[in-house]
C-alpha cells in the first residue's frame, strides 16, 4: 500500500492535501484537507492492524501467526490504539501476568510435563493471585 506523505522532506512539517481530481470528469476540488488517522501510521502498524482484521481480533490466532506472546500483541494493540488518538484503559500487570503463567502451564500441560492435576491445581493456586 502506497501512503501520503504526511512530513515535509525538506524540513520535517506536516503536510496537509490541498487539491483532489476527478479522473472521469476532470473536476477539481481545492481546499486544505488533513490525512487520515491510519495514513499517520507506520508500515509496522498497519501491517499489524491487517494481520488483527485478518484474524477478526483474535489475540490467540496473532499470538500463532506472528509468533509472539500474548502480552506482546496486546501491548502493540494498545500502542496503535494510542498511535489512532484513542485513550487505552490501564490493564492490571496481575492480570497479564496470571494469563502468562497460565498459558505456560496449559503449555507444560500438552508437552506431557505435568498431569492434568498438577495443571488444575497449579491454575487454581493463580487464581488466589
Amino acid at each position: 500500500m502506497r501512503k501520503v506523505l504526511e512530513r515535509c522532506p525538506t524540513c520535517g512539517g506536516e503536510l496537509t492535501i490541498t487539491g483532489m481530481h476527478c479522473r472521469s470528469c476532470h473536476t477539481r476540488i481545492e481546499s486544505e484537507y488533513s490525512t487520515c488517522r491510519f495514513c499517520r501510521l507506520s508500515q509496522e502498524d498497519l501491517d499489524f492492524i491487517e494481520v488483527f482484521v485478518r484474524n477478526r481480533g483474535n489475540i490467540r490466532e496473532m499470538e500463532r501467526e506472528l509468533e509472539i506472546s500474548y502480552p506482546t500483541v496486546r501491548s502493540r494493540l494498545n500502542a496503535v490504539i494510542k498511535e489512532l488518538g484513542y485513550e487505552v484503559e490501564a490493564e492490571p500487570a496481575a492480570s497479564a501476568e496470571v494469563a502468562e503463567e497460565r498459558r505456560a502451564i496449559l503449555k507444560r500441560l500438552s508437552e506431557g510435563e505435568i498431569s492434568a492435576a498438577e495443571a488444575t491445581e497449579l491454575i487454581n493456586q493463580l487464581r488466589g493471585k
